[in-house]
Protein backbone atom coordinates (compact mmCIF):
# COMPACT_ATOMS: atom_id res chain seq x y z
CA UNK A 1 0.00 0.00 0.00
CA UNK A 2 1.23 3.74 -1.06
CA UNK A 3 2.29 6.02 2.11
CA UNK A 4 2.26 3.67 5.04
CA UNK A 5 6.73 3.52 5.71
CA UNK A 6 6.60 6.94 6.80
CA UNK A 7 2.82 6.99 8.47
CA UNK A 8 3.08 8.12 12.05
CA UNK A 9 -0.05 8.05 12.79
CA UNK A 10 -1.51 4.66 14.15
CA UNK A 11 -3.56 6.16 16.91
CA UNK A 12 -6.02 7.71 14.37
CA UNK A 13 -6.18 4.58 12.06
CA UNK A 14 -4.07 1.85 10.81
CA UNK A 15 -3.71 0.46 7.17
CA UNK A 16 -5.32 -2.45 6.60
CA UNK A 17 -3.51 -6.24 6.32
CA UNK A 18 -4.47 -6.72 2.56
CA UNK A 19 -4.45 -10.80 3.04
CA UNK A 20 -6.97 -10.68 5.72
CA UNK A 21 -9.07 -8.45 4.49
CA UNK A 22 -9.57 -10.46 1.13
CA UNK A 23 -9.64 -14.10 2.94
CA UNK A 24 -13.03 -11.72 4.53
CA UNK A 25 -14.08 -10.73 1.48
CA UNK A 26 -14.16 -13.97 -0.31
CA UNK A 27 -15.86 -16.25 2.48
CA UNK A 28 -18.53 -13.47 2.78
CA UNK A 29 -18.94 -13.37 -1.10
CA UNK A 30 -20.03 -17.43 -0.95
CA UNK A 31 -22.04 -16.63 2.05
CA UNK A 32 -23.85 -13.37 1.32
CA UNK A 33 -26.68 -13.34 3.75
CA UNK A 34 -28.69 -12.47 6.40
CA UNK A 35 -27.58 -14.08 9.19
CA UNK A 36 -30.90 -13.76 11.00
CA UNK A 37 -32.68 -15.39 8.04
CA UNK A 38 -33.56 -18.93 8.55
CA UNK A 39 -32.97 -20.48 5.62
CA UNK A 40 -29.47 -22.21 4.41
CA UNK A 41 -28.43 -18.87 2.90
CA UNK A 42 -28.70 -17.15 6.24
CA UNK A 43 -27.54 -20.40 8.44
CA UNK A 44 -23.96 -19.99 6.05
CA UNK A 45 -23.58 -16.50 7.13
CA UNK A 46 -24.58 -17.13 11.04
CA UNK A 47 -21.99 -19.92 10.84
CA UNK A 48 -19.51 -17.38 9.29
CA UNK A 49 -20.64 -14.97 11.89
CA UNK A 50 -20.23 -17.24 14.67
CA UNK A 51 -16.58 -18.47 13.15
CA UNK A 52 -15.86 -14.16 13.54
CA UNK A 53 -16.98 -14.52 17.35
CA UNK A 54 -15.36 -17.64 18.13
CA UNK A 55 -11.94 -16.65 16.86
CA UNK A 56 -12.17 -13.09 18.80
CA UNK A 57 -12.79 -14.88 21.79
CA UNK A 58 -10.19 -17.36 21.81
CA UNK A 59 -7.79 -14.65 20.95
CA UNK A 60 -8.42 -11.94 24.06
CA UNK A 61 -8.84 -15.19 26.08
CA UNK A 62 -12.52 -14.99 27.31
CA UNK A 63 -15.74 -16.44 26.49
CA UNK A 64 -17.98 -15.95 22.79
CA UNK A 65 -21.19 -15.29 24.71
CA UNK A 66 -18.83 -12.01 25.70
CA UNK A 67 -18.21 -10.64 22.34
CA UNK A 68 -20.87 -8.36 20.84
CA UNK A 69 -19.91 -6.73 17.30
CA UNK A 70 -20.64 -3.50 16.60
CA UNK A 71 -19.73 -0.47 14.29
CA UNK A 72 -16.64 0.66 16.35
CA UNK A 73 -15.04 1.43 19.26
CA UNK A 74 -17.58 4.95 19.67
CA UNK A 75 -20.36 2.74 19.70
CA UNK A 76 -18.64 0.20 21.84
CA UNK A 77 -18.15 2.73 24.53
CA UNK A 78 -21.30 4.16 24.24
CA UNK A 79 -24.08 1.34 24.94
CA UNK A 80 -22.71 0.85 28.41
CA UNK A 81 -22.59 4.79 29.03
CA UNK A 82 -26.13 4.85 27.48
CA UNK A 83 -27.47 1.32 29.28
CA UNK A 84 -27.85 4.09 32.20
CA UNK A 85 -30.88 5.89 30.87
CA UNK A 86 -32.65 2.66 31.25
CA UNK A 87 -32.47 3.12 35.10
CA UNK A 88 -35.86 4.00 36.81
CA UNK A 89 -33.90 6.63 38.84
CA UNK A 90 -31.20 9.64 37.70
CA UNK A 91 -27.38 9.19 39.06
CA UNK A 92 -23.69 10.31 38.68
CA UNK A 93 -21.37 9.09 36.30
CA UNK A 94 -17.47 8.87 36.87
CA UNK A 95 -15.49 9.98 33.59
CA UNK A 96 -11.53 10.38 33.77
CA UNK A 97 -10.57 13.64 32.92
CA UNK A 98 -8.95 11.93 29.74
CA UNK A 99 -11.23 9.68 27.84
CA UNK A 100 -11.28 10.04 24.34
CA UNK A 101 -14.38 12.07 23.23
CA UNK A 102 -17.06 9.27 22.20
CA UNK A 103 -17.59 9.08 25.58
CA UNK A 104 -16.26 12.35 27.18
CA UNK A 105 -18.73 14.37 24.58
CA UNK A 106 -22.12 12.00 24.78
CA UNK A 107 -21.30 12.20 28.74
CA UNK A 108 -21.82 15.96 28.35
CA UNK A 109 -24.53 15.54 26.35
CA UNK A 110 -26.08 13.43 29.54
CA UNK A 111 -26.28 16.36 31.73
CA UNK A 112 -29.09 17.50 29.92
CA UNK A 113 -31.14 14.69 31.12
CA UNK A 114 -30.02 14.90 34.52
CA UNK A 115 -27.47 12.44 35.48
CA UNK A 116 -24.51 14.42 37.54
CA UNK A 117 -20.93 14.20 35.54
CA UNK A 118 -18.22 13.46 37.70
CA UNK A 119 -14.45 13.93 36.09
CA UNK A 120 -11.79 12.18 37.79
CA UNK A 121 -8.67 14.38 37.65
CA UNK A 122 -5.68 12.88 36.06
CA UNK A 123 -2.49 13.01 37.79
CA UNK A 124 0.45 15.10 35.88
CA UNK A 125 1.79 11.78 34.22
CA UNK A 126 -1.86 11.92 33.08
CA UNK A 127 -2.65 8.77 35.11
CA UNK A 128 -5.85 8.07 36.86
CA UNK A 129 -5.06 6.61 40.30
CA UNK A 130 -7.42 3.94 42.07
CA UNK A 131 -7.37 6.65 45.27
CA UNK A 132 -8.67 9.35 42.68
CA UNK A 133 -11.75 7.32 41.70
CA UNK A 134 -12.68 5.80 45.01
CA UNK A 135 -12.52 9.64 46.40
CA UNK A 136 -15.34 10.44 43.87
CA UNK A 137 -17.47 7.11 44.66
CA UNK A 138 -21.14 7.83 45.75
CA UNK A 139 -24.65 5.64 47.06
CA UNK A 140 -25.69 6.73 43.59
CA UNK A 141 -22.67 6.33 41.71
CA UNK A 142 -24.09 3.77 38.52
CA UNK A 143 -20.95 3.55 36.31
CA UNK A 144 -16.98 4.08 36.34
CA UNK A 145 -15.15 5.16 32.85
CA UNK A 146 -11.61 4.92 32.15
CA UNK A 147 -9.48 4.18 29.69
CA UNK A 148 -7.11 1.74 29.09
CA UNK A 149 -4.33 3.78 27.45
CA UNK A 150 -4.42 7.38 26.40
CA UNK A 151 -4.54 7.84 23.12
CA UNK A 152 -2.77 11.42 22.83
CA UNK A 153 -0.13 10.57 25.73
CA UNK A 154 0.36 7.14 25.36
CA UNK A 155 -0.40 6.69 29.66
CA UNK A 156 -1.12 3.28 30.75
CA UNK A 157 -3.54 3.38 33.35
CA UNK A 158 -3.86 1.04 36.13
CA UNK A 159 -7.61 -0.24 35.00
CA UNK A 160 -7.14 -3.60 37.35
CA UNK A 161 -6.04 -1.68 40.18
CA UNK A 162 -8.88 0.68 39.50
CA UNK A 163 -11.02 -1.98 39.34
CA UNK A 164 -10.17 -3.99 42.70
CA UNK A 165 -10.62 -0.18 44.50
CA UNK A 166 -14.03 0.08 43.21
CA UNK A 167 -14.72 -3.13 44.51
CA UNK A 168 -13.10 -3.10 47.89
CA UNK A 169 -14.84 0.43 48.25
CA UNK A 170 -18.47 -0.64 47.82
CA UNK A 171 -17.82 -3.65 49.81
CA UNK A 172 -21.58 -4.78 51.16
CA UNK A 173 -23.13 -2.25 48.88
CA UNK A 174 -24.01 -2.02 45.14
CA UNK A 175 -21.11 -1.69 42.84
CA UNK A 176 -21.29 0.43 40.05
CA UNK A 177 -20.01 -1.15 36.53
CA UNK A 178 -16.84 -0.46 35.48
CA UNK A 179 -15.82 0.58 31.85
CA UNK A 180 -12.47 0.29 29.78
CA UNK A 181 -11.88 1.81 26.31
CA UNK A 182 -9.53 -0.72 25.00
CA UNK A 183 -9.48 0.87 21.54
CA UNK A 184 -5.73 2.08 22.09
CA UNK A 185 -4.95 -0.44 24.04
CA UNK A 186 -5.97 -3.81 22.48
CA UNK A 187 -2.95 -5.40 20.39
CA UNK A 188 -0.48 -2.66 21.59
CA UNK A 189 -0.21 -3.99 25.57
CA UNK A 190 -1.06 -7.22 27.28
CA UNK A 191 -4.84 -7.29 28.15
CA UNK A 192 -6.85 -9.40 30.51
CA UNK A 193 -10.34 -8.21 30.21
CA UNK A 194 -11.62 -11.63 32.09
CA UNK A 195 -9.99 -9.97 34.80
CA UNK A 196 -12.89 -9.79 37.72
CA UNK A 197 -13.38 -6.29 37.97
CA UNK A 198 -13.90 -5.26 34.33
CA UNK A 199 -17.57 -5.47 33.70
CA UNK A 200 -16.92 -4.16 30.08
CA UNK A 201 -14.30 -2.93 27.30
CA UNK A 202 -14.78 -1.28 24.06
CA UNK A 203 -12.34 -2.44 21.07
CA UNK A 204 -12.04 -0.95 17.24
CA UNK A 205 -10.53 -3.04 14.53
CA UNK A 206 -9.54 -0.20 12.81
CA UNK A 207 -6.53 0.39 14.96
CA UNK A 208 -4.89 -2.55 14.61
CA UNK A 209 -4.76 -3.74 10.72
CA UNK A 210 -8.83 -4.19 10.47
CA UNK A 211 -11.20 -2.80 8.72
CA UNK A 212 -13.39 0.92 9.62
CA UNK A 213 -16.95 0.15 10.91
CA UNK A 214 -16.22 -2.51 12.98
CA UNK A 215 -16.08 -2.87 17.04
CA UNK A 216 -15.96 -5.15 19.39
CA UNK A 217 -17.83 -4.76 22.73
CA UNK A 218 -16.76 -7.05 25.54
CA UNK A 219 -19.87 -7.31 28.36
CA UNK A 220 -19.74 -9.51 31.46
CA UNK A 221 -22.64 -9.55 32.08
CA UNK A 222 -26.12 -8.35 30.48
CA UNK A 223 -27.46 -5.05 30.32
CA UNK A 224 -30.33 -3.56 29.23
CA UNK A 225 -29.91 -1.48 25.90
CA UNK A 226 -31.19 1.81 25.40
CA UNK A 227 -31.06 1.55 21.64
CA UNK A 228 -33.78 -0.98 20.50
CA UNK A 229 -34.22 -2.63 17.14
CA UNK A 230 -34.80 -5.81 15.27
CA UNK A 231 -32.94 -7.80 18.28
CA UNK A 232 -29.29 -8.88 16.74
CA UNK A 233 -26.59 -9.50 19.20
CA UNK A 234 -28.96 -10.75 21.18
CA UNK A 235 -30.93 -7.44 21.56
CA UNK A 236 -27.80 -5.59 22.58
CA UNK A 237 -26.97 -4.08 19.33
CA UNK A 238 -29.49 -4.07 16.65
CA UNK A 239 -28.82 -3.83 12.98
CA UNK A 240 -27.68 -6.75 10.48
CA UNK A 241 -24.60 -7.57 11.47
CA UNK A 242 -21.32 -6.54 9.23
CA UNK A 243 -20.12 -10.39 8.98
CA UNK A 244 -17.15 -9.09 6.40
CA UNK A 245 -16.13 -6.50 9.12
CA UNK A 246 -16.48 -9.57 11.88
CA UNK A 247 -14.25 -11.56 9.90
CA UNK A 248 -11.58 -9.73 9.37
CA UNK A 249 -11.44 -7.78 13.14
CA UNK A 250 -11.05 -11.57 14.64
CA UNK A 251 -8.51 -12.70 12.05
CA UNK A 252 -6.23 -9.33 13.10
CA UNK A 253 -7.02 -9.88 17.19
CA UNK A 254 -5.94 -13.35 16.65
CA UNK A 255 -3.01 -12.10 14.16
CA UNK A 256 -1.87 -9.11 17.29
CA UNK A 257 -3.53 -9.42 20.55
CA UNK A 258 -0.90 -11.81 22.57
CA UNK A 259 1.94 -9.90 19.80
CA UNK A 260 5.40 -9.49 21.84
CA UNK A 261 6.02 -5.92 21.80
CA UNK A 262 9.53 -5.64 23.74
CA UNK A 263 11.29 -4.51 20.43
CA UNK A 264 8.86 -1.61 19.95
CA UNK A 265 9.17 -0.74 23.75
CA UNK A 266 13.17 -0.38 22.77
CA UNK A 267 12.79 1.25 19.55
CA UNK A 268 10.55 3.98 21.12
CA UNK A 269 12.22 4.19 24.36
CA UNK A 270 15.51 5.61 22.46
CA UNK A 271 13.46 7.48 19.85
CA UNK A 272 12.11 9.01 22.79
CA UNK A 273 15.23 9.57 24.61
CA UNK A 274 16.95 11.40 21.19
CA UNK A 275 13.47 13.81 20.59
CA UNK A 276 14.32 14.68 24.22
CA UNK A 277 17.85 16.18 23.53
CA UNK A 278 16.95 18.25 20.92
CA UNK A 279 17.00 21.70 21.79
CA UNK A 280 13.25 23.22 23.16
CA UNK A 281 11.79 19.39 22.62
CA UNK A 282 9.53 18.63 25.52
CA UNK A 283 8.37 15.34 25.86
CA UNK A 284 5.09 15.44 27.39
CA UNK A 285 4.91 13.69 30.07
CA UNK A 286 8.08 14.61 30.75
CA UNK A 287 8.14 11.95 33.62
CA UNK A 288 8.19 9.41 30.53
CA UNK A 289 11.68 9.55 30.27
CA UNK A 290 12.46 8.36 33.77
CA UNK A 291 8.69 5.87 34.04
CA UNK A 292 8.93 4.38 30.29
CA UNK A 293 6.75 1.43 31.46
CA UNK A 294 3.70 3.37 32.37
CA UNK A 295 3.27 4.66 28.66
CA UNK A 296 2.65 2.82 25.50
CA UNK A 297 5.42 1.83 23.28
CA UNK A 298 3.03 3.02 20.34
CA UNK A 299 2.01 6.68 21.50
CA UNK A 300 4.50 9.47 22.13
CA UNK A 301 3.38 13.25 22.72
CA UNK A 302 6.00 15.91 22.60
CA UNK A 303 6.51 19.39 21.85
CA UNK A 304 8.92 21.43 20.29
CA UNK A 305 9.27 25.74 21.34
CA UNK A 306 8.31 28.05 18.69
CA UNK A 307 7.04 25.36 16.87
CA UNK A 308 2.97 24.85 16.30
CA UNK A 309 1.81 21.88 16.58
CA UNK A 310 0.18 22.22 13.05
CA UNK A 311 3.43 23.80 12.10
CA UNK A 312 5.18 20.81 12.39
CA UNK A 313 2.76 18.75 10.87
CA UNK A 314 2.82 20.59 7.86
CA UNK A 315 6.53 21.07 7.82
CA UNK A 316 6.91 16.87 8.32
CA UNK A 317 3.74 16.61 5.60
CA UNK A 318 6.04 18.19 2.84
CA UNK A 319 8.94 15.54 3.48
CA UNK A 320 6.38 12.61 3.27
CA UNK A 321 6.20 12.02 7.18
CA UNK A 322 2.45 11.71 8.34
CA UNK A 323 2.23 12.61 12.20
CA UNK A 324 -1.05 14.18 14.13
CA UNK A 325 -1.58 17.06 16.88
CA UNK A 326 -3.82 14.88 18.54
CA UNK A 327 -6.82 12.98 18.66
CA UNK A 328 -7.97 12.66 15.11
CA UNK A 329 -11.77 12.96 15.99
CA UNK A 330 -10.56 16.18 17.50
CA UNK A 331 -8.58 17.11 14.49
CA UNK A 332 -10.54 20.40 13.54
CA UNK A 333 -11.16 21.75 16.96
CA UNK A 334 -8.37 23.50 18.51
CA UNK A 335 -8.92 22.53 22.05
CA UNK A 336 -6.40 19.82 23.86
CA UNK A 337 -8.27 18.49 26.98
CA UNK A 338 -6.45 15.87 27.69
CA UNK A 339 -3.32 18.20 27.95
CA UNK A 340 -5.60 20.38 29.46
CA UNK A 341 -6.57 18.02 32.25
CA UNK A 342 -2.82 17.17 32.93
CA UNK A 343 -2.21 20.73 33.85
CA UNK A 344 0.36 21.19 31.13
CA UNK A 345 1.18 24.47 30.21
CA UNK A 346 -0.84 26.50 27.60
CA UNK A 347 2.54 26.88 25.21
CA UNK A 348 3.20 23.35 25.70
CA UNK A 349 -0.40 22.62 24.36
CA UNK A 350 0.12 24.62 21.10
CA UNK A 351 3.25 23.35 20.23
CA UNK A 352 2.75 19.39 21.01
CA UNK A 353 2.20 16.84 18.53
CA UNK A 354 1.41 13.07 18.40
CA UNK A 355 4.14 10.32 17.12
CA UNK A 356 2.20 7.19 16.86
CA UNK A 357 3.22 3.92 15.46
CA UNK A 358 1.72 0.42 14.76
CA UNK A 359 3.03 -3.38 14.08
CA UNK A 360 4.42 -2.49 10.61
CA UNK A 361 6.47 0.24 11.46
CA UNK A 362 10.07 -0.29 11.06
CA UNK A 363 12.95 0.97 13.04
CA UNK A 364 14.50 2.25 10.34
CA UNK A 365 11.81 4.49 9.00
CA UNK A 366 11.48 5.93 13.02
CA UNK A 367 14.78 6.85 12.42
CA UNK A 368 14.50 8.72 9.30
CA UNK A 369 11.44 10.16 11.41
CA UNK A 370 14.06 11.14 13.85
CA UNK A 371 16.20 13.01 11.70
CA UNK A 372 12.81 15.52 10.07
CA UNK A 373 12.13 15.98 13.38
CA UNK A 374 15.38 17.04 13.52
CA UNK A 375 15.63 19.20 10.15
CA UNK A 376 12.60 21.03 11.03
CA UNK A 377 13.74 21.49 14.32
CA UNK A 378 16.62 23.41 13.61
CA UNK A 379 14.91 26.17 11.73
CA UNK A 380 13.23 26.92 14.46
CA UNK A 381 15.71 26.65 17.44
Amino acid sequence: MKNTEHYFDWAATSPTDEDILKEAMELTLEAWGNPSSVHQIGKDAKALLDQARNTAAKAMGVKAENIYFTSGGTESDQIPLLSVLTKPVKGSILISSIEHPAIREQAEAMKNLGWKIIPVPADKDGRITPEAVTNLLSNDTMLVCVMAVNNETGSIQPIYEIADAITKACEGKRRPKFHVDCVQAAGKIKLDLSYKGIDSAALSSHKICGPRGIGILYLKDSIEPFLKGGGQEKGLRSGTENILGALAFSKCLERYYNMDNSTQVQITNNFVKKLSELPGCTIIPPSRLEKPDLFSPYVVQAAFDHIPGNVMLRALDSKGFYISTGSACSSRKNSRPVLEAMHVDSKLRETSVRFSFGPHTSEKAIDELYEAVKEVNSTFN
